[in-house]
């Protein structure tokens, strides 16, 4: 049995106070710091050990991330970066509260931004600071590449051909992974691994800081999955 753990970044500031947030680079809340230490210490008693581990550009998952396998005592550890696993870009709604995004764009626009498959959230202007296009991290990246916002179904594009090239052939060889990243991106990925519809995807609500294993058959197709918690102390990450 093949074993993939998922987990979304513990709660950020704009988690907190219930910003929009995307590709804003916000830092975790005290509560992420505290949620990503426990999900360190439900793998580690859980007897998980990882070989390569995923993450976004995105401070909040890195840091995530760096703070589960420290928890873990895991050690040297190779990780791979990359601005495909970000969250869904927001557009011009990022960095502002929902009440502001209402009262700016009116309520329906934001209904069919969180509620629709194809739902796109306002475009950013180019020029604007927020678009990835005018940001250092992101200068070896084709602009064109690049979103001024995102519908889940754009997410899943990005997503998904990314997971199919860079990361289940590391799968395939054995490696054992972990996903640290956002929950958009992971709504995608099991889209992906169960077969979803985009209804049922729009549905799918995943919490921070808590790990999320798939369990893979030789096909890798899933047999089951299900998170973490005290009540599987005893379960140990198959080789």
């Amino acid at each position: 049995m093949i074993q993939l753990v998922l987990l979304r970044h513990g709660e950020s500031t704009s988690n907190r106070d219930k910003n929009f947030t995307g590709w804003n680079d916000v830092a975790l809340s005290q509560r992420g710091e505290q949620e990503a230490t426990h999900a360190g210490l439900l793998l580690k008693e859980a007897g998980y050990r990882f070989d390569l581990c995923f993450t976004s550009e995105l401070r909040r998952a890195k840091e995530t991330l760096r703070i589960v396998l420290s928890t873990m005592q895991a050690g040297e550890m190779e990780i791979r970066q990359n601005w495909h696993l970000n969250e869904r870009h927001y557009g011009a709604l990022e960095g502002i509260s929902r009440l502001s995004a209402v009262r700016k764009f009116g309520i329906w626009s934001i209904i069919g931004t969180q509620l629709s498959f194809n739902g796109c959230p306002p475009p950013l202007d180019p020029t604007d600071s927020r678009f990835p296009g005018n940001q250092s991290r992101y200068s070896e990246i084709d602009r064109k590449e690049l979103p001024l916002s995102e519908s889940m179904n754009q997410t899943l594009l990005r997503v998904v051909p990314y997971w199919k090239k860079a990361i289940l052939p590391e799968i395939r060889d054995g490696k054992r992974l972990l996903i640290v990243s956002h929950q958009h991106v992971l709504r995608t990925l099991m889209m992906e691994l169960d077969g979803f519809s985009a209804i049922h995807l729009m549905t799918l609500s995943i919490s921070t800081g808590r790990p999320l294993v798939y369990e893979l058959d030789d096909e890798l197709k899933p047999v089951r999955h299900y998170y973490i918690d005290r009540r599987v102390e005893s379960h140990t990450y198959s080789s």
